[in-house]
């Protein structure tokens, strides 16, 4: 329902390879580590966003969308469902092209405010189990 699969293949291929990860941190044991590691392998620039702005898989990270200098293609959130909403809101304002929710963020009001906005948008899926099944680059 919030993740077609023509959306997928146009926020994997076609909306730029920088991508904000909104959580990311230096922490292993979390998801968007492992994520963000895939999403290298598949040729995108990850951008750390968390509190700590800490360096992870050797970007520089920033402690919010607003900070980061250069522009974001897509934002990839790795929030609680509560705070996913303001995080859509903010890409929208710094110029993202598309949001990405993760497993599990759920917001369909953020959804809508998102996709009115102009954006591409898909919740409830994961790009690291997305984008290997993709047959390259349009």
């Amino acid at each position: 329902m919030y993740g077609d699969q023509e959306t997928i293949r146009r926020i994997l291929t076609q909306h730029g390879d920088t991508w904000a990860v909104v959580g990311l941190s230096g922490n292993q044991e979390r998801a968007a580590y492992g994520v963000a590691r895939v999403l290298q392998r598949f040729g995108k620039r990850v951008v750390p966003v968390h509190p700590k702005a800490e360096t992870v898989h050797g970007e520089p990270g920033y402690a919010s969308l607003e900070e980061v200098p250069f522009k974001v293609d897509v934002v990839d959130v790795f929030v609680n469902s509560e705070l996913a909403g303001a995080v859509a809101d903010q890409a929208a304002a710094v110029g993202a092209d598309a949001v990405w929710f993760q497993l599990g963020v759920i917001d369909p009001e953020a959804y809508e405010r998102t996709r009115a906005a102009g954006l591409d948008m898909v919740m409830d899926r994961c790009p690291a189990i997305e984008i290997p099944g993709l047959s390259g680059r349009p």
